[in-house]
């Protein structure tokens, strides 16, 4: 005899929950039946793969075992399930995205507007997440397609080079005297007040260690966990802060002033899970954004 899927299903929540009580509720089943459906597994498999002895129930090595591989079937199963359900002429669809914060601010409304625009019958599920969250929940399967930086990324993580993000110091549009402003050497800004993303964001551990290496302390005077409050602070204060030059070109009232020595380019990459199924979703989404980003001219865009 052989498990079913409701047996596999059954196992994780109560590994989950450590509680037959929670899982059965979560699963809208009686607590008895259950107890019955794991117990028929177990027997099916011919070790006990739960723990009951505790306070708590948990997996025994066994069950952690099985419930790996049992894990990995069903995510298997889901994406054949998205496989059948795809349509080609992308009629319809659904695409789950992730973008690392600092997107949001010039990148992520344009491919949703272009994705909209050219298919409007794709649904979209998008999520703003840290680099590491997005590459764990490719893993899992929580996500097609995440945008972020260039490695070294999670085994099982496969990476396509979009363009190159360079960023400088950018003042609002005060004085903005003759032609374009003159490269600033990095160690004057230790005179200048900044306002930058909090450490929360990886742009600003970049910053921070571009300065370090530099020997600059800089002079904080505002940390905000959004772009688009620095891009407001900037143009009404006397204020400075870093921000990617793509985030200047939708601004004409910021003015990036270049530095010297520059802060290090970063690559700019589609994630993706390597092993996994592509939907057309997924497919078209990862046409339209090369596409925009060489119609946009970002540096290194189509290599």
């Amino acid at each position: 005899m052989a498990p079913e899927l409701r047996h596999l299903r059954y196992l994780l929540a109560v590994a989950e929950h450590g509680s037959f009580t929670r899982a059965a509720e979560e699963l809208r089943i009686s607590q008895p039946t259950l107890s019955q459906q794991v117990r028929q597994l177990e027997r099916i498999v011919g070790v006990p793969l739960l723990d009951r002895t505790g306070r708590s129930v948990r997996l025994t090595d066994a069950g952690e075992t099985y419930a790996r591989h049992a894990r990995r079937a069903l995510r298997d199963l889901e994406a054949g399930r998205r496989a059948v359900q795809d349509v080609q002429d992308l009629s319809r669809g659904h695409l789950r995205l992730a973008a690392t914060p600092t997107f949001s601010a010039y990148l992520v409304g344009p491919l949703v507007a272009a994705l909209h625009d050219r298919h409007p019958g794709i649904t979209l599920d998008l999520r703003e997440l840290t680099q590491d969250r997005i590459e764990s929940d490719l893993l899992a399967d929580d996500l097609d397609l995440g945008i972020a930086f260039s490695g070294p990324h999670l085994p099982g993580v496969s990476a396509t080079t979009l363009f190159t993000e360079t960023l400088s110091l950018v003042t609002g549009d005060h004085d903005p005297g003759d032609g374009p402003p003159r490269p600033l050497p990095v160690r004057d800004l230790g005179e200048r007040q900044l306002a930058l993303l909090n450490g929360d964001f990886a742009t600003r551990s970049h910053i921070d260690a571009h300065l370090a290496a530099h020997r600059v302390r800089p002079r904080v005077a505002v940390e905000a966990n959004s772009v688009q409050a620095l891009v407001e602070i900037v143009r009404r204060a006397p204020i400075a802060t870093v921000l990617p030059d793509a985030v200047t070109h939708d601004h004409p009232h910021l003015r990036p002033v270049p530095l010297e020595p520059a802060l290090p380019a970063r690559t700019v990459t589609l994630l993706r899970r390597g092993s996994s199924y592509q939907s057309a979703a997924a497919r078209a989404f990862t046409r339209l954004t090369q596409d925009l980003v060489r119609a946009r001219g970002y540096p290194g865009a189509g290599q």
